[in-house]
């Protein structure tokens, strides 16, 4: 074989918009370079790991993306430690690399958008934004 440049093969990801009671989730790759939103988990502890565990199962991404809150300043609350204590349990459990996005605005973009699942519909803007910023 010759020595031609290498074929890279597209890589997907799932992300994660996470709240307490509810985390939306967003499909997409590097193929296409945008986002979908896919559905919102709404059950808690065990039973929500189940359900992302087959989601994963289901799309076999190469990774996670989870949108991180912040202040408008930058400065964390309480939901930045929820998310990012989220971010590490996803990647105990699953092994694969998890990103974190900071996700300020991101439900105000998707409510502005109008979509009937405004959780999903912010994983998507997360996502969104990981892949723009990958280019």
């Amino acid at each position: 074989m010759s020595g031609g440049a290498a074929i890279e093969r597209p890589l997907s990801f799932l992300a994660f918009d996470f709240g307490t009671q509810r985390v939306g989730v967003a499909t997409g790759n590097t193929l296409l370079g945008q986002a979908s939103a896919m559905t919102t988990i709404a059950e808690t502890g065990a039973a929500r790991f189940n359900r992302i565990g087959a989601l994963i199962a289901e799309w076999q991404p190469a990774a996670l993306v989870v949108g991180v809150p912040y202040h408008p300043d930058g400065a964390p609350h309480d939901n930045t430690r929820r998310a990012q204590r989220f971010a590490r349990q996803l990647h105990g459990r699953f092994g694969l690399p998890v990103h974190e996005v900071d996700e300020r605005y991101s439900t105000t973009e998707a409510a502005r958008d109008g979509g009937p699942d405004v959780d999903a519909a912010s994983a998507a803007v997360i996502l969104d934004q990981y892949l723009r910023d990958l280019r």
